[in-house]
Parts: C-alpha cells; sequence; structure tokens
C-alpha cells in the first residue's frame, strides 16, 4: 500500500532531506517518517512549520512504497535524489564531500 513522506533541500547545504518520525530533518531516508493517507492534516501542518522556518525549501509530498521493508519512491526523480549525485563531486581534479545538514533540523508542529 502508498505511503507519503516529506523531502526537500536543506537551504545551507543543499543536502536533501526527509521529515522523520521525531520531526528532524535527516539526509536518511530510511529513517523518513511514513505518512499514512489519513495522516494529511498532520502531514499538512508539518508542511506549514516547515515553511515558517524558512530552512528546508523546495518542499514535497512523494509517495513511496515500503518493499521488504525499505521506503521506495515511485517516482525516478527521487529514487535518484535519495541515492546521491549521479556523478562524482570534483573541483579541479579534485573529489570533495559536500555539506551536511546541520544540528539544528528539527520542527515543532
Amino acid at each position: 500500500m502508498s505511503k507519503e513522506i516529506l523531502t526537500g533541500n536543506e537551504l545551507i547545504s543543499g543536502a536533501t532531506v526527509y521529515l522523520s518520525a521525531s520531526g528532524d530533518w535527516v539526509e536518511a531516508l530510511s529513517a523518513a517518517r511514513l505518512f499514512e493517507k489519513e495522516d494529511a492534516a498532520e502531514r499538512d501542518g508539518a508542511v506549514a512549520a516547515t515553511k515558517a522556518t524558512g530552512r528546508v525549501i523546495s518542499l514535497e509530498v512523494e509517495e513511496v512504497d515500503v518493499v521488504d521493508g525499505q521506503i521506495v519512491p515511485k517516482r525516478l526523480r527521487e529514487r535518484i535524489r535519495a541515492a546521491g549525485p549521479t556523478a562524482p563531486l570534483t573541483l579541479h581534479g579534485q573529489a570533495y564531500d559536500r555539506q551536511h545538514l546541520g544540528e539544528d533540523g528539527h520542527v515543532s508542529i
């Protein structure tokens, strides 16, 4: 059965992030909170609270399936975002890692 998650990009680092069950924004798709269809009011409250902070942008509600205990986004675009860059991150031939989500990624609903 289809479920939903909240995803976006952390403004400072650009990281793809997911709202967790504890209300924190995390980088691991596996830690994303799964919303059922009847959780729409709670999900929409989380979207509104997040927009008010301005910290996470490009918020989207994504449909996912749970297959063998793993969250699998239905859209190819979201599967690519969850897996990370499709090419190595390099600058002048040197590999680098982007910034990661900071410590204050919590959203109170």
